[in-house]
């Protein structure tokens, strides 16, 4: 996820939305059983390492064809957002999936509730991706790619530290006691790492605590903040008592979220919350072994934040057909096979044991961290989870590297969450 901003968005989309039709290319309709031409499709740039794959076995199978356009995931949203409102946005967009409620709530996006329907596999499908595709009862988008979080957690460190290596930490007494074992190797070693500047990363990897424990950061509907919740209480406290430990280094105060992969990877840190790209990083490495456990709660319990992309069709796409066509075929077996060969969470639940798994023995922890994830729904997620300047952002830096005032931090991020909330 990265740190965008929506706001300058909501007044040119709201006013250009309506004028955006867009043809069908000339084909017969989007459920054409041969459709043709050619479609347009934008990505993230982190993206760029298989979207091409992706795309090519398409054009090879199918006499409709797409061309990819990679777009700077720092500037992504607001590209996307000011061409859509003019009309001149792409026929097929993969978008970061806690954004589609926004661009769904504007009118971007085509409605693929019969697209979903059709599918005989729809029930395998991320719950998480496909709750985040609606809004006002409709299906706006499907899911695509998928990103779970899980604890990575040196194995070498853990030996050397007197622990077991096949026994992570189950809460957060286990998790305190492994630090400090690690922490106790030498001054350069600390026992876990976070960045604390990444509103973003912290949705990630730090919200799960809170869910693992049963609580939660936003309604169901996302339109009440539970920043002061106990459960956030409890999560909060917890890591300021790492900090204060010295059990992080002191990096994660200011970790804007580039530093904790290569902390880690530094062999010195026994502990950090990342995605499944990290898998492939750490082998690549082939510098110590290492092993993949869900995060946890407070007294027990397991929870990860369910990322990726949905893929979704333009109200201003000029080839809808092949468009229609593409979003389908992306959440078939022969699509989600490529994606997970190349490292990326199947968003197909079914498919999970079958094309990924068997991939890397890691790869089950995160597929199955995947299929029971979390993802809030908010029309205004960016400017209050997102935004490193946000809500979210300030309370986690405030209570875990600042006043160490949990209760505070917590009260002041509920209440500025709670008017961006109200103000839509």
């Amino acid at each position: 996820m990265r740190t965008t901003r929506l706001a300058a968005l909501v007044a040119a989309l709201a006013i250009a939305v309506s004028a955006c039709g867009g043809g069908d290319g000339g084909q017969t309709s989007a459920a054409s059983d041969k459709p043709t031409g050619t479609a347009t499709l934008w990505v993230r740039d982190s993206a760029k390492g298989f979207i091409n794959l992706l795309t090519d076995q398409y054009n090879k199978t199918h006499e409709g064809k797409v061309t990819v356009t990679v777009v700077p995931s720092g500037s992504f949203v607001q590209k996307f957002g000011t061409a859509a409102a003019s009309g001149a946005g792409p026929d097929i967009t993969s978008i970061d999936l806690v954004y589609a409620p926004y661009f769904a709530s504007k009118g971007v996006f085509e409605d693929l509730t019969p697209v979903l329907n059709s599918l005989t596999w729809k029930d395998g499908l991320s719950q998480a991706h496909k709750k985040l595709a609606v809004y006002d009862g409709k299906t706006y988008a499907l899911p695509f790619t998928a990103e779970a979080s899980v604890t990575f957690y040196n194995k070498d460190l853990f030996k050397k530290a007197g622990l077991d290596p096949n026994k992570p930490p189950t809460n957060y007494t286990e998790m305190l006691e492994a630090a400090r074992a690690i922490r106790k190797l030498g001054s350069d070693y600390y026992g876990f790492t976070m960045a604390g500047q990444c509103g973003g990363c912290n949705v990630f990897e730090f919200a799960p605590h809170v869910w693992a424990s049963g609580g939660k950061i936003l309604s169901d509907d996302g339109k009440t903040a539970t920043f002061d919740s106990p459960e956030v209480t409890d999560a909060l406290t917890f890591y300021r008592q790492m900090w204060t430990e010295g059990l992080m280094p002191p990096s994660a105060k200011t970790d804007g979220g580039s530093v904790q992969p290569q902390s880690f990877q530094s062999g010195k840190v026994g502990m950090v919350n990342l995605g499944a790209f990290f898998v492939q990083t750490l082998v690549a490495d082939k510098k110590f072994d290492f092993g993949a456990t869900p995060i946890v709660g407070k007294d027990g319990g397991t929870a990860s934040f369910a990322g990726g992309d949905e893929i979704a069709v333009t109200k201003s796409a000029k080839n809808k057909a092949v468009a229609y066509d593409f979003v389908k075929w992306a959440t078939s077996e022969e699509a989600q096979t490529i994606l997970a060969k190349n490292s990326i969470v199947p968003i197909r639940t079914d498919l999970i044991d079958k094309i990924y798994a068997p991939l890397d023995p890691r790869y089950k922890v995160l597929g199955e961290a995947m299929s029971a994830g979390q993802t809030p729904y908010s029309v205004v997620e960016n400017a209050i989870i997102n935004d490193n300047n946000g809500p979210w952002a300030k309370m986690i830096n405030q209570a875990v590297f600042g006043t160490g005032d949990v209760k505070t931090a917590q009260t002041a991020a509920k209440q500025a969450a709670q008017q961006i909330i109200d103000k839509g």
